[in-house]
């Protein structure tokens, strides 16, 4: 055994040499040995507990071990709502795509937040929080993003809720359900409902959203994809938005300040802009009447071909396939979803990467005449059910267990004052 891992003194680990170890405080040290992950020995000379040290280097191997796990050092978090399975992903064991299929994004979200499917059910915003959320999304200026409206509203929505920091499960599943409409409802409207969607009783998410992203009326299979599309994008693990909701919500933030969060960090250009970069390359696609030359640009400027292939799937992105099929029984889609196609056979023959859910959005989007920055706002709303999910799940773990701990590799103090 060598001076280091035998401790300064020659022996076991001080309480301090463990947790410069370990790179932690040494009071999350005794926590360590309080949940039984580390064993302690009394210092016979009465200096305070002292460890074994291949016992800490034990727990260190472990921590990494658990970070490798996540990808990039990201820590691993249990959850029972999303699993991803080689070329497939599921809602608490069931098969996501197959839900999506069957039931209502509204029907599917309730369930992921209480356990039970019921047929029919339907999110309403409350004429209070609408309103502040209209008026607040109404003084942004008229260059505003889809997320920046979004965020805007669910804060004025909060403002609106005196009851917002019930943190009781009905309470957080009751901010749900009147959000996400909420959040709808305040964005500005593109066109009316129309005529025939209003006659077949079509009072679902989907059709108000519609009509707020397009200003073409549709009929049942258009609104049908898009219902489609919020529901295969309610959850996918992880990503980026939902772990800075389970920090909020490790913290006690109220469920308002937890979709915030999440829309806070969807705001960046690396996890909610892809599908608008998509949909501007088959935007492209199209007016140039080939996907060859689209492609070469890319491939040409050193940048990645958007739409194509996920970390998480080696082969198809089940969300995007599945979204193809319901786009495929749709005249007005077909040309965008040959586009999409062809820019997936194209970038092949470099590397063969498969489409990913951003490329079908940008393929809905682009055959329903939506804004570019329309997906990003399908994603955010359908991601909005997902991450309630994940908050009901983290309100009931240890409070602030999302706090790691920071390794200083700044100068050593004393240093004099600048």
């Amino acid at each position: 055994m060598t001076d280091r891992d035998q401790g300064a003194d020659g022996s076991r680990l001080t309480t301090r040499e463990a947790a410069e170890r370990l790179g932690v405080k040494p009071e999350t040290v005794y926590a360590y040995v309080s949940r039984g992950q580390l064993g302690s020995r009394r210092d016979p000379g009465g200096r305070g507990s002292t460890f074994d040290a291949r016992e800490v280097d034990e727990l260190l191997s472990r921590g990494r071990r658990q970070a490798g796990a996540g990808g990039e050092g990201t820590p691993v978090v249990r959850t029972g709502i999303t699993l991803i399975d080689k070329d497939g992903y599921y809602f608490r064991g069931v098969d996501a795509t197959e839900l999506a299929r069957r039931y209502h994004y509204e029907e599917i979200a309730d369930w992921l937040w209480t356990g039970t499917l019921e047929r029919g059910v339907r999110f309403t915003a409350p004429p209070g929080l609408l309103d502040a959320a209209r008026r607040a999304v109404g003084a942004l200026p008229p260059h505003s993003g889809p997320v920046d409206r979004l965020r805007v509203a669910a804060i004025a929505a909060a403002a609106a809720d005196p009851l917002r920091f019930d943190l009781d499960p009905s309470a957080v599943t009751g901010v749900g359900r009147t959000l996400i409409p909420t959040l709808v409802d305040a964005l500005p409207v593109a066109a009316a409902l129309p005529v025939a969607t209003a006659h077949r009783g079509e009072d679902g998410l989907a059709p108000r959203l519609w009509s707020r992203l397009t200003a073409r009326p549709a009929d049942e299979a258009p609104l049908r994809a898009l219902d489609m599309a919020l529901a295969l994008l309610i959850d996918h693990d992880l990503a980026a938005s939902t772990l800075a909701v389970r920090v909020a919500a490790s913290a006690r933030a109220h469920p308002y300040a937890v979709v915030s969060a999440g829309l806070g960090a969807l705001d960046g250009p690396l996890h909610g802009a892809a599908s608008g970069l998509a949909h501007r390359m088959l935007a492209e696609v199209l007016e140039r009447g080939s996907a060859a030359p689209v492609v070469a640009d890319h491939l040409r400027a050193g940048r990645r071909v958007p739409g194509l292939g996920h970390r998480l799937y080696p082969a198809q992105d089940p969300r995007a396939e599945a979204l193809f099929g319901a786009l495929a029984g749709i005249p007005d889609a077909r040309p965008a979803l040959e586009a999409a196609r062809e820019v997936e056979a194209t970038a092949a023959r470099q590397e063969e990467l498969h489409a990913n859910v951003d490329l079908a959005l940008a393929a809905l989007s682009v055959s329903a005449g939506m804004a570019p920055e329309a997906g990003e706002t399908v994603f955010a709303v359908a991601r909005t059910a997902g991450w309630i999910a994940h908050a009901l799940e983290e309100y009931e773990e240890r409070p602030l267990r999302m706090r790691p701990s920071g390794r200083y590799n700044g100068p050593r103090p004393p240093r004099p004052a600048p």
